[in-house]
């Protein structure tokens, strides 16, 4: 897609750094580009307003899902929708935003975290690799580099690489994401194919960028992902998350618990007819999770025997 000339912006920063945005047309027009010449613009739609490029998907992608892991929390993926916001005018503020929540989408519409699993870090966390939390080393992550949350919901820990593996238009000059302060995630290395020097990444691992203003980047090495956003994001608690399911006669399931130890053999598998099943063994034992589509929109009816339940066959019917 054709790009009109950038505007230059100055950005009053604690370095009194220059930042480049594209024009809002611009903007949106990269964000729709980014989707559409991968190959996602089927399950992922864009539309923009005067302030956000809005990603709509199910959350739920079309690649492997959740096999490999070992310290499952016992959450299974169920499409959610979800509407993610991506800002057209981004203005880097140079004071880092977390959350314990998405901080982005991939552009197959899948949410992305940050590499941990321990709820929100502080801003002394950000300087610290969190080991103990750490979703790479802890083996939370399947081999595409997601899993499923307390939401049932699967999202990104760590760099996509199944969906990478999908994309039309793969390449280090390809983006595969997008922060919600409205800048562009790309992967290991530069957009012209070259390698990111040591130290050069900040703590969000960004980077300043001659068309966007600033880029983000996965790494090889922790934080393996955006670990917070370097942008400023007006209504920054208001951003979406998926909220757990919720039983059909009222209330809602217990949150699933890792097993201490971690299990063995998990794999997720799905027909087209939209029944899942998480097979896995703990201590020689077998436990899964299945569920498939009810009549009623967004309800599914599950069938679990799992850990966390003591062994219990339990079933019932649950809702987004």
């Amino acid at each position: 897609m054709a790009m009109s000339k950038p505007i230059v912006i100055i950005c009053l920063m604690a370095m009194s750094i220059p930042t480049f945005a594209l024009a809002h047309d611009d903007h949106c027009g990269a964000v729709a580009a980014s989707v559409a010449d991968a190959g996602f613009d089927d399950e992922v739609t864009v539309t923009c307003s005067d302030s956000h490029a809005i990603l709509t998907s199910d959350t739920y992608p079309d690649h492997e899902l959740m096999t490999g892991i070992v310290g499952t929390n016992e959450q299974v993926p169920v499409p959610a929708n979800y509407s993610a916001p991506i800002i057209l005018a981004p203005t880097l503020s140079g004071s880092p935003l977390t959350r314990d929540a998405a901080l982005g989408v991939a552009i197959n519409g899948v949410p992305i975290y940050d590499y941990t699993g321990g709820g929100e870090m502080s801003q002394a966390d950000l300087a610290h690799h969190q080991t103990r939390h750490d979703t790479v080393i802890t083996q939370q992550l399947d081999v595409c580099g997601g899993h499923a949350g307390r939401g049932d919901d699967y999202h990104y820990h760590a760099k996509p690489v199944c969906m990478i593996e999908q994309m039309a238009n793969a390449g280090d000059d390809a983006i595969i994401g997008w922060a919600f302060d409205g800048f562009p995630i790309y992967g290991d290395a530069n957009p012209d194919g070259s390698a990111i020097a040591d130290g050069v990444l900040d703590v969000c691992n960004g980077q300043n960028d001659d068309t966007f203003g600033y880029r983000y980047h996965t790494s090889a090495d922790a934080p393996y992902i955006v670990q917070c956003l370097m942008g400023q994001v007006a209504g920054f608690d208001a951003l979406p998350r998926v909220r757990p399911l919720s039983a059909a006669n009222g209330g809602g399931a217990d949150p699933g618990r890792p097993p201490s130890g971690g299990v063995e053999n998990l794999v997720f598998t799905q027909n087209e007819g939209g029944t899942r099943s998480m097979d896995y063994t703990y201590q020689g034992d077998a436990y899964f999770i299945r569920y498939e589509p009810t009549s009623a929109d967004g309800c599914y009816k599950f069938t679990t025997q799992t850990v966390t339940n003591g062994g219990e066959l339990m079933s019932g019917e649950y809702c987004r």
